[in-house]
């Protein structure tokens, strides 16, 4: 018989101070408190994320939102100033220890910042929250910064920019990783970067992983110092990602660039390819300022706080449940 009680009774309390203290790190900082949409008639092209596609009793379709990304942007393009959301999203294919198909995202944008300045501001955010109450854990206040070159160099002398998926594999097969399916050289390094390298992080200490290969890019600016490069940052606590972010792209050509070998990627692996977001590309086209944006999982902050090792321990209801 399915279990009808919530799974985080512990949890609750922390999860209602932890939104609260949140909220005042922005309003301090004079970051707006912003609503989008849910649900939209186009969802993000990113082949590493699936979306929910959504379907009316009259027939009419749209997509759970992934991330409010998109319309969060529009704001931003129509004059607004720095915004946040905390935001219910939703994304196809992940359950686990870590991953609840819906989740809490903290997402923000901050006008005139670039990648380095706003990965400060996560860092500021995560240690700030944790000294906030005596029965959280806190990481350590060194963090390590490290570029993400640098990072597979060290580790497996591979260069992100000219290896190939052969030696992925290779290497994959050394660290004693056994992945079924074929993945494309993006899909080694993603795989060999939360199994087998974000494993050797120091526990109680934040990583801070920046200038990621432009293939991964998103929609984060080129680099100019580092070409083939892109102003992206992922910030882990222990072996846990808790944030990604990027000093936003504003340049309408790479977007669509990047949206159409997007689309190529999808359907060589196989993946269907959504609705594109209309409103989205139309806002690129009129302008997005210069700014650096964030989203940061509150889910997976909260189990660091407390310890605690799978996301079912914080969250009422998950997937099974809900």
């Amino acid at each position: 018989m399915a279990d009808w009680r919530p799974s985080a009774t512990f949890a609750r309390p922390h999860r209602a101070r932890l939104n609260a203290l949140l909220r005042a790190f922005m309003a301090e900082r004079g970051v707006l408190e912003v609503e989008t949409p849910v649900l939209s008639c186009g969802a993000p092209l990113d082949p590493g994320v699936e979306s929910w596609r959504a379907l009316s009793p009259g027939g009419a379709a749209g997509y759970l939102q992934t991330s409010p990304e998109y319309p969060m942007k529009r704001l931003l393009a129509a004059g607004e100033g720095d915004i946040y959301q905390l935001a219910r999203v939703f994304r196809g294919d992940e359950q686990g220890a870590r991953h609840n198909p819906e989740f809490s995202l903290l997402e923000w944008y901050r006008l005139g910042f670039d990648d380095r300045r706003l990965a400060d501001e996560v860092v500021e955010l995560v240690q700030t929250v944790a000294a906030m109450d005596h029965r959280w854990l806190r990481p350590q206040p060194e963090v390590r910064w490290v570029r993400y070159a640098e990072l597979f160099a060290e580790a497996f002398g591979l260069d992100p920019l000219a290896c190939s998926e052969q030696e992925c594999a290779a290497v994959a097969a050394q660290a004693g990783l056994s992945i079924a399916g074929d993945l494309d050289c993006d899909g080694w390094l993603d795989a060999l970067m939360s199994l087998v390298l974000a494993r050797r992080f120091e526990p109680d200490r934040l990583t801070l992983i920046h200038d990621y290969p432009e293939t991964q890019a998103v929609l984060a600016r080129p680099s100019v110092e580092h070409p083939g490069y892109a102003l992206r940052f992922e910030l882990y606590w222990g072996d846990m990602e808790l944030a990604n972010g990027f000093h936003e792209l504003t340049d309408p050509q790479v977007f669509v660039s990047r949206r159409n070998q997007d689309i190529e990627r999808r359907r060589r692996n196989g993946q269907g390819v959504p609705e594109a977001d209309g409103f989205f590309a139309l806002a690129m086209h009129a302008g997005l300022p210069d700014c650096a944006g964030v989203a940061l999982g509150v889910d997976r902050l909260l189990m660091r706080l407390l310890g605690a090792a799978r996301i079912d321990e914080v969250i009422d209801f998950p997937w099974g449940r809900a």
